[in-house]
C-alpha cells in the first residue's frame, strides 16, 4: 500500500476521531481506512490505537507516531508548495558564456533588466572570445557568433553581428584614406588575435593576406583605443565603435567592402528549456536582441 497515503489516513482518523469520518474525507470505505491503519501497525510492529467497543485512543507508540507523521506531512506540503512557487517565479543561478564585446555591450544591459524584473535570480556571466564547450564550463546558456556546427543544442537566432572599419581623423591626415581593400597593404591595420588565418581582413569576399599587423590584441577595446590614439585602422563590431563614430573620433572606411553581418545564436540544451528560470530568460534575451 501507499505508505504516504496510509500516514495521511491515520492522521485523519486521529484528528476526526473515527474511521468513518476519515473514510468520508478520502472517499474511501471504512474497511479500507481500517486496512491502512493495520498496514502501518504491521510495518511498525505494534498497535497505534487502544480499541474498545465504544471508543479508541492512541497508544504511546501511536501518539509518538502521530506527531512524527504531522512533521513529515508538513515537510512534504512545504516542499510541494516550494516547487509550485518555483514554477511560477524564476529563481536560482544561471551561468552564461558569451563573446567579450557582445556580452559586455549588448547582452549585459539585457541581463540587468531581467535581474531587476526577477529579484530571486542571479547570473554569472563569463566573457570569452574562445568557443568553449558549454558543458565543460558548466554554462546553461551560451552565445555563438558565426555559422554553427551540427549539434544537439537548441539555437535561437539573435540580431546579426555587423562589423565596421574605421580610423581616426589624425591617422587619415598622416597616411591618407584607403579606397580599396588593396590599399590596406600600405596602412597600419590593427589585428584581432582570435581571427582565424585568412578570415581576418576579409573584405569584398576576399582575404587580404598581405596585411601585417604590428599591433594585435585579443581584446577589441584595446584595438579601439589604439585607433583613437591615431595608430592605425581598426575593424571591430559596430556596437564597439559606434560611439566613437557618432562623435567623430573615428571615421568609417571602406563601407562597400565591410564583411557581411555574421549570425549570432543563443544556445542551450533541449532539456533545459522547460526550466522556468531558463525559459523566461531565453525569451527575454530573444525578444530584446532578435531582429
Amino acid at each position: 500500500m501507499d505508505r504516504l497515503l496510509s500516514m495521511e489516513v491515520f492522521v485523519a482518523v486521529v484528528e476526526l476521531g473515527s474511521l468513518s469520518a476519515a473514510a468520508e474525507r478520502f472517499a474511501l470505505s471504512a474497511p479500507m481506512v481500517s486496512k491502512h491503519v493495520r498496514h502501518l501497525e504491521q510495518r511498525l510492529g505494534g498497535r497505534l490505537f487502544n480499541r474498545t467497543t465504544r471508543q479508541q485512543s492512541l497508544t504511546a507508540m501511536g501518539q509518538n507516531y502521530y506527531q512524527r507523521c504531522l512533521l513529515i506531512l508538513q515537510d512534504i506540503r512545504a516542499a510541494e508548495a516550494s516547487a509550485a512557487e518555483q514554477q511560477q517565479e524564476p529563481r536560482g543561478r544561471v551561468r552564461i558564456n558569451a563573446p567579450v564585446t557582445f556580452g559586455s555591450l549588448a547582452l549585459t544591459p539585457v541581463l540587468t533588466g531581467y535581474l531587476q524584473r526577477y529579484p530571486q535570480v542571479s547570473i554569472e556571466l563569463d566573457l570569452n572570445d574562445q568557443q568553449l564547450d558549454m558543458t565543460a564550463v558548466g554554462a546553461d546558456l551560451t552565445v555563438r557568433i558565426g555559422r554553427l556546427a551540427d549539434s544537439s543544442l537548441i539555437a535561437r537566432s539573435l540580431r546579426p553581428y555587423q562589423m565596421q572599419i574605421a580610423a581616426s581623423p589624425a591617422y587619415l591626415a598622416r597616411h591618407g584614406e584607403p579606397l580599396t581593400p588593396a590599399d590596406l597593404a600600405h596602412h597600419q591595420c590593427l589585428g584581432f588575435s582570435f581571427w582565424r588565418k585568412g578570415r581576418g581582413w576579409q573584405l569584398g569576399g576576399q582575404a587580404q593576406e598581405e596585411i601585417r599587423s604590428r599591433l594585435r590584441s585579443n581584446q577589441g577595446q584595446a584595438l579601439k583605443t589604439a585607433a583613437l590614439a591615431g595608430f592605425g585602422i581598426v575593424m571591430q563590431p559596430a556596437i564597439l565603435l559606434q560611439d566613437a563614430l557618432d562623435s567623430g573620433q573615428l571615421q568609417p572606411l571602406l563601407q562597400d567592402y565591410v564583411p557581411a553581418p555574421r549570425p549570432i545564436s543563443l544556445l542551450y540544451h533541449q532539456d533545459r528549456q522547460r526550466q522556468p528560470t531558463l525559459a523566461t530568460l531565453i525569451e527575454w534575451i530573444v525578444q530584446a536582441l532578435a531582429d
